[in-house]
């Protein structure tokens, strides 16, 4: 398109060339300034919507304030079911560390009324200065700290666990360890060790311990295991020996009737004998040994770490 401009100054006719370039580039510039006026119009209409109180904006915010509330909603209603999911497995595993406690709780023999786990403990103190309270914890903070006390209920789970183990370990152990007096009765005739044997009258070493009783008085298993001997022993007339585990014997010799047979298996304390005078023997007693790795030992020391479950005996010798 050529252009041609006329005016009384000029001394001849002007002629002006235009492109489509030159049409391109003036429309761009027409398009940038009606999209710089709409988005004027729309910042100062959204800033002064208060006052300007426009419907059409009204919708527009109503509709933006709305979309927003939604997603802020969907978003707490998320975090609120996974917290809840979270605090239901807390309820289970404090559950879960309530009943294990309680059996922790009577393998220690702490008494119930000590420690109370279904009770809260007491807490208090001064209250705190602005200066050291923490500013409320988020949605993100809240879950971060529910997911630390879950790990830790499982650790603590873990190890109260263990405790449990052990203690139920060292309790059945404890009652394989002949510790009760296996005859009812306040000293013994003769103990463990040096002493005049009453047939040849000669220094002896005695390997056991004589509580002497009248015949068919009961007598009882010091410990829980499996009787490995029912006999009668030219030595020890009618003898009873219980292998309690651990390489560890107890022998029962001079009974005037044995209760158990070999393969039985014999609770703590239960009747296996009557007390006579079988054997080599002057009179109605019991001999009582304690085995360890076939070798007799001082039957005393177990007895004493009983001492608190029976009547221990005295050590007397003769």
């Amino acid at each position: 398109m050529q252009i041609i401009l006329l005016h009384p100054r000029f001394t001849q006719a002007r002629s002006l060339t235009l492109t489509l370039r030159h049409g391109l580039l003036a429309l761009s510039l027409l398009l940038v300034l009606v999209l710089g006026s709409a988005a004027v119009i729309t910042v100062v209409t959204l800033s002064h919507a208060g006052d300007i109180r426009l419907p059409w904006v009204q919708k527009l915010l109503d509709a933006g304030n709305q979309g927003e509330a939604a997603r802020n909603d969907r978003y707490m209603r998320e975090n609120i079911a996974a917290m809840a999911m979270k605090l239901g497995e807390m309820q289970a595993q404090l559950m879960r560390l309530d009943a294990l406690g309680e059996r922790v709780q009577g393998l220690s023999g702490v008494k119930p009324e000590e420690f109370n786990f279904k009770e809260l403990p007491g807490r208090g103190g001064a209250a705190p200065s602005s200066s050291r309270v923490a500013p409320p914890l988020g949605i993100s903070q809240f879950q971060q700290a529910l997911d630390a006390l879950v790990v830790d209920i499982e650790h603590r789970s873990d190890y109260m666990n263990a405790v449990e183990t052990t203690l139920m370990f060292d309790k059945i152990r404890s009652k394989l360890l002949p510790t009760i007096q296996p005859v009812n009765v306040t000293y013994n005739a003769s103990g463990f060790g040096w002493r005049l044997d009453p047939f040849t009258g000669r220094s002896t070493f005695h390997e056991g311990i004589d509580f002497p009783a009248p015949t068919g008085t009961p007598i009882i298993a010091a410990a829980g295991g499996v009787v490995i001997a029912a006999e009668f022993h030219p030595q020890f007339g009618n003898m009873l020996e219980i292998d309690h585990g651990n390489e560890i014997v107890t022998r029962y010799a001079h009974a005037s009737r044995l209760l158990m047979k070999v393969g039985d298996i014999v609770q703590r304390g239960q009747h296996v004998a009557d007390i006579g005078t079988t054997g080599r023997s002057t009179g109605a007693h019991l001999h009582f040994e304690v085995l360890v790795k076939g070798v007799q030992q001082d039957p005393h020391k177990f007895l004493i770490a009983g001492s608190g479950q029976g009547s221990v005996p005295q050590q007397t010798r003769k």
